[in-house]
């Protein structure tokens, strides 16, 4: 069980581990890269749409009031490659002042009125996870016996196996006849992906900033994630990271709780930044992205690295995408996708067969060469800064600033 207890925002005091990381914050390619942010500017009152110039964070916003209209623009990566800028902030102050929760401008989630969509169930070693959490009824004390029998009974069985093809009928057909079909495996193998809403509008987290945890929960863990970030017409315009902290516990007593285990204050993060797609970095290099996750104890010692290989996906960005968005469903200021992950932690922390869970003062690394790094302290969600700043607050903020004007869109309807 997460201890509840009240953490400040600065949790990442100067030397602590989180600080030491956020120094390796950019992709090891910035100077080739076009990386899309936000930052609230205490003077201003509000969000900025910001591009990292150097090390500089450049506010375009006189260009693009919002990440979401941005995106719309028929060409986004020439406005923000040639968008002017009246004023810019060194990125290692504003990143000191996310960690220490201070006054100074600080980094926000990359993304705003785009709709925060997720993927569930989209690798095998992952999915053996779920249906072991869903016969376990949330008791890690029962995974480690379920781990290997079904391991050995599923594993092979489905390791190959093309979502909602011939083949995979066939292998549901006789894992139903074994007793060992499952809701997860439904999603896995079947024709229809898990997909569901992750979290409400402007609620993400970003880099430098506590992520929460129910206190109540005994059994959670981080999901490393590569996110796509898609216009309203759901084409990918480019890609951040993302964790998308879950609470294994809650989803294995039952699947009718997923909204609890999924969405609290502070239990979606996503950055540094969106790194839009260009003719350096495509789709098909975010499918091939590798996926590094470090977890670093507090004052137990304790470490756990772990690695998601988006490569080894069951099913392709392609066809997420084309769930989320299209002619069933449509996403006016477009949505961001976590498109799954096939890290699912299992080493023990504590007491053997008990598996792992997180501490409060964790701090969760999320890194790929192309993407940065997302680094974020645990915490519980009761105790982590409560989301304030909504879709109310955003427009009134650019009303005062003079910026309204700048959210229309050809061709987009009032």
């Amino acid at each position: 069980m997460i201890n509840e207890q009240r953490s400040p925002a600065g949790t990442g005091v100067a030397g602590t581990p989180l600080t030491e990381r956020l120094g390796s914050t950019l992709p090891a390619d910035a100077e080739s890269a076009t990386l899309i942010g936000r930052v609230f500017d205490p003077e201003a009152g509000g969000p900025s749409v910001v591009v990292v110039r150097g090390d500089r964070l450049a506010d375009i916003s006189e260009d693009a009031a919002t990440v979401s209209m941005l995106l719309e623009r028929p060409d986004p990566l020439a406005v923000a490659r040639g968008a002017g800028s009246a004023r810019s902030w060194p990125l290692r102050d504003v990143l000191a002042a996310t960690a220490a929760g201070g006054a100074g401008p600080r980094l926000l989630a990359p993304i705003d009125l785009q709709v925060i969509k997720a993927a569930g169930v989209t690798y095998v070693d992952s999915m053996l996870e779920r249906v072991i959490e869903e016969r376990a009824h949330g008791e890690p004390g029962r995974a480690a016996a379920l781990r290997e029998q079904l391991g050995k009974v599923i594993g092979g069985a489905i390791s190959s196996v093309r979502p909602g093809s011939p083949e995979a009928a066939r292998v549901k057909e006789a894992l139903v006849a074994e007793g060992l079909w499952s809701q997860y495996l439904e999603v896995g193998i079947g024709p229809t992906p898990e997909l569901f809403t992750k979290a409400p509008v402007l609620s993400a987290v970003g880099t430098g900033v506590p992520i929460g945890v129910l206190a109540a929960s005994e059994w959670n863990n981080p999901e490393p994630e590569l996110v796509l970030v898609a216009d309203s017409a759901g084409r990918p315009r480019g890609a951040a990271l993302g964790n998308d902290v879950n609470l294994r516990d809650l989803e294995g007593r039952s699947a009718l709780l997923l909204g609890e285990a999924k969405d609290n204050n502070g239990s979606c993060a996503v950055g540094p930044f969106v790194r839009l797609f260009d003719e350096r970095y495509t789709l098909d290099d975010a499918r091939n992205t590798e996926i590094e996750l470090r977890i670093t104890g507090p004052d137990d010692g304790f470490e756990l690295r772990g690695t998601n290989s988006v490569s080894r996906i069951s099913r392709s960005l392609e066809e997420l995408l084309g769930h989320v968005c299209g002619s069933h469903h449509q996403y006016p200021d477009g949505f961001v996708l976590f498109t799954g992950t096939l890290f699912a932690p299992t080493r023990d922390r504590g007491a053997p067969g008990q598996g792992f869970t997180h501490r409060p003062g964790d701090v969760v690394s999320i890194s790929a060469p192309a993407l940065g790094s997302l680094v974020n302290v645990v915490t519980t969600a009761e105790a982590a800064p409560p989301w304030k700043s909504g879709i109310a607050a955003l427009f009134a903020s650019l009303a005062r600033r003079g910026l309204l004007q700048r959210l229309e869109a050809p061709g987009r309807e009032a």
